[in-house]
């Protein structure tokens, strides 16, 4: 089987991945980089994070074979569903996990990535976020993708701000998601390498100053009333006050 984890870009989304991966890793299933290496799926799938992009018939038929024969991994998107998500979900071959962020902080979490980049000259997916109405532009593409997976069934949706402040009731329900015994060996030493406290900061979580609202002491009062009229009513439904 593949494990999907989705996520909105700067919500949590790589320390989401990298906790899925170690609790699933604890049962036995394959390492992510082994399969891409493996079944030279290097097109494919990103070499962090092994990223598969665009879930195209032709991409997950190609993830799909080391699955057919035998092997459980985990491997991240942060694209939409597809009809060929609906069918691989519905056939038992894919489960999906999808996470989300106030797109406010994301969005300033997004530019402040893209600018650190630069100023290392190390450019990334971020770094043409020059600008407040191309940020602004970027995320309104990600909080329509957030609707399409909220509408989806049999997917484990997460808010990343109940992630930080009940993770052990978040990861609970995550565990029971993927179909863990929550006893089992290695659980607990994965669930605390992840904690928040733990996980800020490293490399590979994609989790940095993590705070929640950080967004209200950045940008100008005009530039969040240009937010809450631009994703109010979204924001109301993510349960975001505006």
């Amino acid at each position: 089987m593949i494990v999907l984890s989705v996520g909105m870009p700067r919500a949590g989304s790589g320390w989401h991945y990298n906790l899925i991966h170690d609790l699933m890793h604890t049962t036995g299933c394959a390492e992510a980089s082994d399969i891409r290496s493996r079944f030279r799926l290097e097109t494919v799938l990103s070499e962090v994070n092994c990223n598969i992009g665009v879930l195209s018939v032709r991409r997950l038929a190609m993830v799909a074979v080391p699955a057919l024969l035998g092997n459980t991994f985990v491997i991240k998107a942060h694209s939409r569903p597809t009809a060929a998500f609906r069918i691989m979900r519905a056939a038992g071959v894919l489960r999906a996990t999808y996470i989300f962020r106030d797109p406010r902080d994301a969005m300033l979490s997004a530019m402040e990535y893209g600018n650190r980049a630069v100023r290392k000259g190390r450019p990334s997916a971020f770094s043409h976020l020059t600008d407040f109405t191309q940020a602004l532009d970027f995320l309104g593409t990600y909080v329509r993708i957030w609707e399409s997976w909220t509408g989806e069934r049999g997917v484990l949706v997460s808010r990343y701000e109940d992630l930080l402040r009940d993770y052990d009731a978040e990861t609970l329900r995550l565990v029971g998601f993927l179909g863990i015994d929550s006893g089992r060996r290695g659980i607990s030493e994965v669930l605390d390498r992840y904690r928040p406290e733990q996980a800020e900061g490293r490399q590979g979580t994609h989790f940095f100053k993590g705070r929640i609202g950080r967004f209200r002491e950045v940008f100008s009062q005009e530039q969040q009333r240009t937010l809450a009229q631009r994703f109010g009513p979204q924001l109301q439904r993510m349960g975001y006050s505006i």
